[in-house]
């Protein structure tokens, strides 16, 4: 939320819907985080503006005592994250401590290697350069698509042989370098020499206009996938492969350590590298 200005919380929580909107999240999910953030505040007796990371802890220490489960606990603390996210105070909701959650619980779903490579294959014999440097994109980077819409010619920087992309927050500041692996890096040089861009943005649609992630959506659901799937498998391939959880976190922009820990498993290396050594 770019004004500096705090309205009443009716027009905020009001905003943060029409905000989740365009982040394509369904009507259930804007509806429960919404609710979060009412039941929240109302807890708090605050206003928007008053929120600090303390208020964050001792809500979700409330939650903790009142005897909530952990999967509660984290539906409500993600619902703050995403609004400081809005608020554009990431910082409200880092590093709070909650309930661990069960040992037996499942990462995020995610890809197969078979399953990659399928995907790989499938878009690729269909020739359409775009889309071919999109899922490479998504694929090798992680980003989140919304990221990836607003991405930049100018974004792409080279260091001796090693391209790497610039992913900026909603302010437009530089949030995280990634490498680019050798194979998205090819699929994007060739997408890129395919046409001539009249606009600053990388993707474009087929009318010249940034795309948009409902657009890249829609184009990934022809092949069974979610832009979130294809997020969540660069994170699992990482881990997988033992890169150390810092720098998993680090690469996938995760203002919380918590966050990658869902995809546990084990340990080791530098980003070159570990980019390398996964998409070969």
């Amino acid at each position: 939320m770019r004004n500096q200005e705090i309205p009443n919380k009716e027009l905020v929580l009001r905003s943060f819907a029409e905000w989740l909107a365009n982040q394509n999240k369904s009507e259930s999910t804007i509806k429960t985080y919404a609710g979060v953030i009412v039941q929240f505040l109302q807890w708090a007796k605050i206003e928007v503006h008053e929120i600090t990371p303390q208020i964050v802890q001792s809500y979700i220490d409330f939650l903790d005592s009142s005897n909530k489960s952990a999967g509660t606990i984290e539906k409500h603390y993600v619902a703050i994250t995403v609004f400081s996210r809005f608020l554009e105070k990431p910082e409200l909701a880092t590093n709070i401590d909650r309930k661990e959650k069960p040992k037996n619980e499942e990462p995020p779903e995610s890809l197969e290697v078979l399953e990659q490579d399928a995907l790989l294959k499938e878009i690729e014999s269909e020739g359409h350069l775009r889309n071919i440097a999109i899922v490479y994109t998504l694929l090798h980077t992680g980003i989140r698509v919304s990221e990836l819409c607003d991405m930049n010619i100018s974004d792409i920087k080279k260091d001796k042989d090693r391209e790497y992309i610039l992913v900026r927050d909603s302010k437009g500041e530089i949030d995280r370098v990634i490498p680019l692996s050798k194979k998205a890096s090819e699929h994007i040089r060739a997408y890129r020499e395919s046409k001539e861009h009249d606009t600053d943005a990388l993707f474009i649609s087929s009318v010249n206009q940034r795309i948009t992630p409902r657009s890249v959506q829609y184009m990934l659901n022809r092949y069974g996938v979610h832009p979130h799937k294809l997020r969540h498998t660069f994170c699992q391939n990482l881990i997988d492969n033992g890169v150390e959880i810092q720098t998993v976190s680090k690469l996938m922009g995760h203002k919380d350590l918590n966050m990658t820990k869902r995809y546990l498993r084990e340990p080791v290396q530098e980003l070159d590298v570990a980019i390398d050594r996964i998409y070969k």
